[in-house]
C-alpha cells in the first residue's frame, strides 16, 4: 500500500457527471490508499491548468491533447449532442469556455454564436433555433466528434485501469447526485438522464477516425 492523492482537474458539466460518480467510487475502493483532489474549471482553464502541470489529470480539449498521452477515454458524440451549439442568428462569437468547439465551427464554416456545455443544453432544451455542429459534423464526414481525451502527465498504469474499469460497468448515477446536478444546472433531471444517452466515452476505431480527421482539418 502506498499514499496517493490525484489531483484532477474537474469540468463540471453534465456529460461528465457519470465519470465523476464512477471515480468516487473508484477511488474508495482502490486498494492503495488514494485520494483525489478537485481543480474545478471550464474546459479551457483546465487546459491551461493541464499545461502547467498543476493537475496530473484532466478531460482535455481534442485540440490540446494532441500533444499529450491520453487513454482511450474521451467525450464523445456520435451524432447531435445538445450541448455543442452555434446560434446562427446572433454575431460571430467564440466561448470563452470552450477550445475544440470554436475551432469545429470554423472547420464547418458554420456563422454564429458558438455556446457549449451545461449553457447550451439548457438553450437547445427551449429554443429551436440552432446548429448542433456534432450533427453537422457526422453528417458530413460520417465519423463521431471527440470533444475531449483523458490526458496524463504520469501514472500511465493507474488511468489504464480507470479506463478498463469504467468502460465495463454501466454507471447509476444516486438520486441525490441528480438532484443537485438538476438545481446546479436549472435542468431537469429527465432532461439530463436523456442527454446522458447521447454522449460516449469509449475511444474506439471510428472516434479514432473522427479524432485523426479533426486534427487534419485543423
Amino acid at each position: 500500500m502506498y499514499n496517493y492523492i490525484m489531483l484532477f482537474g474537474k469540468i463540471e458539466y453534465l456529460n461528465l457527471l457519470p465519470f465523476h460518480v464512477f471515480m468516487k467510487r473508484f477511488v474508495s475502493n482502490n486498494p492503495a490508499k488514494m485520494s483525489m483532489e478537485y481543480k474545478k474549471n471550464v474546459p479551457a482553464a483546465i487546459n491551461r491548468l493541464f499545461q502547467r502541470r498543476a493537475v496530473d489529470a484532466a478531460f482535455i480539449s481534442s485540440v490540446t491533447a494532441k500533444k499529450h498521452p491520453h487513454v482511450n477515454l474521451g467525450i464523445i458524440a456520435k451524432n447531435h449532442v445538445q450541448s455543442v451549439l452555434v446560434i446562427p442568428d446572433k454575431a460571430n462569437k467564440s466561448d470563452k469556455e470552450s477550445a475544440s468547439s470554436n475551432v469545429l465551427a470554423n472547420i464547418l464554416d458554420i456563422s454564429g454564436e458558438v455556446l457549449i456545455g451545461d449553457k447550451a443544453l439548457r438553450y437547445a432544451l427551449h429554443n429551436p433555433e440552432y446548429i448542433d455542429l456534432a450533427e453537422v459534423w457526422s453528417k458530413k464526414y460520417n465519423l463521431p466528434f471527440v470533444f475531449a481525451l483523458l490526458c496524463y502527465h504520469k501514472d500511465k498504469n493507474l488511468y489504464k485501469r480507470v479506463e478498463r474499469a469504467f468502460l465495463k460497468q454501466k454507471v447509476k448515477i444516486p438520486q441525490y447526485i441528480l438532484h443537485q446536478a438538476s438545481v446546479r444546472t436549472d435542468i431537469k433531471q429527465k432532461d439530463i438522464l436523456q442527454y446522458l444517452r447521447l454522449i460516449s466515452y469509449k475511444l474506439d476505431a471510428k472516434a479514432k477516425l473522427g479524432l485523426k480527421k479533426f486534427y487534419k482539418l485543423s
